[in-house]
Parts: C-alpha cells; structure tokens; sequence
C-alpha cells in the first residue's frame, strides 16, 4: 500500500473551486462558454466547477495522452477522444487538473487555436510551476503545488486514488516500492487519461 501525505484537503478544495467559480462567473458575464474538460483526470474538478459557475455554458470532453505508462512524459502528444462539439466562434474554457511541463497544455492550444474560437483561456486545478519546461499561459488556478507526484480529486495513480476527497502526495519509497521509476510528475497521475 502506497504512503499519501496530506497536501490540500478537501474543504481548501472546496472553498477554492467556488472562488473560481465566482471568478470565471464574472469574466464570461453575458457570453456561453463551453468548458472542454481533460479526462480522466479533470472530470471531479469539472463537475464542481460547473457547479460553481452561474453563467450558460456547455460542457464537452477532450483526451490526450503523453505518458503512456510510463511516469515521463515522453514529449509526443496524442489525441485519443476529440471534442464532439464546433467551437469555432465560442468561447472555450478549457478544465485541466494539473499544468506542469506545459507541454500538454501547449499540444492542446496549439490544436483548439486551429478550429477558430473567439476566446481560449485555461482553468487549472494545481500548477506545478517549478517542472514547466516551455511557457504557456495559465489564465485561472487553484493552488500552486510543489514537485510532487499526487493523487486523489480526480488525479490517481495506476488508476487508483482518484476517489480521494483531497489531494495527496505519494511518498517516493512507495513509487519505488512499486517499481516505478519517479522523476517527476505531473499528468504522468493519469497513465490513459
């Protein structure tokens, strides 16, 4: 069994996802935006944040992997679950669960930039600034995290974890116990996405 350490707990997650709520209320007034939530990892984080926002909006779904099922990222994105929805002249909020390298997100942008929407902003659960390797822009986010490997609100590990109420960080012995070779992490969290 894996050791977790407390990071953020559930009710910090809580207060946090209705400040962005709020926020994110505010900055679409009179606009419907559609969130594009990234499975598997982001889907918790989206139900409460819809929950949160008081503005029309929609909802749809994208999937990308860069993992594998590896804990490295391996810099090559796929994309396995496309959007079913045009958003060609929207708005688009795109609902992430964790930015770190940034190369995801860049893969991402880059590809929704081509379909022609009005607006593209990202709202992030946690930010692992100290991995990012290329600059991109983080328009919302929830809290800014250490470079941990963490589970739980929707992020898991080996498919594991994702249950949990908070945010926590796997010890390193246990990823080693596992067999698991940790370098980082980041959306290595979510092996299938």
């Amino acid at each position: 069994m894996e050791r977790i350490e407390l990071l953020i707990p559930g009710s910090k997650i809580e207060a946090r996802v209705k400040e962005l709520g709020r926020e994110i209320s505010s900055d679409y007034q009179g606009m419907k935006p559609i969130l594009v939530s990234i499975l598997k990892g982001s889907f918790l984080f989206l139900a409460d944040l819809t929950r949160a926002i008081d503005v029309p909006h929609e909802i749809d779904f994208l999937s990308v992997s860069s993992y594998g099922s590896s804990t490295q990222s391996t810099g090559v994105v796929r994309l396995l679950k496309d959007l079913g929805t045009n958003i060609g002249d929207r708005d688009v909020l795109v609902v992430e669960d964790i930015v770190d390298t940034g190369l995801t997100w860049r893969y991402i942008r880059n590809n929704l930039l081509t379909r022609g929407p009005t607006s593209l902003r990202i709202v992030t659960l946690l930010d692992k600034r100290e991995r990012r390797v290329v600059d991109v822009p983080v328009d919302y986010v929830g809290f800014v995290i250490p470079d941990r490997f963490v589970v739980g609100y929707g992020l898991d590990y080996q498919e594991r974890y994702r249950n949990l109420p908070y945010i926590g960080a796997l010890d390193d012995s246990s990823l080693q116990d596992s067999g698991v070779s940790y370098q980082g992490s980041g959306k290595e969290n979510d092996f299938k996405n």
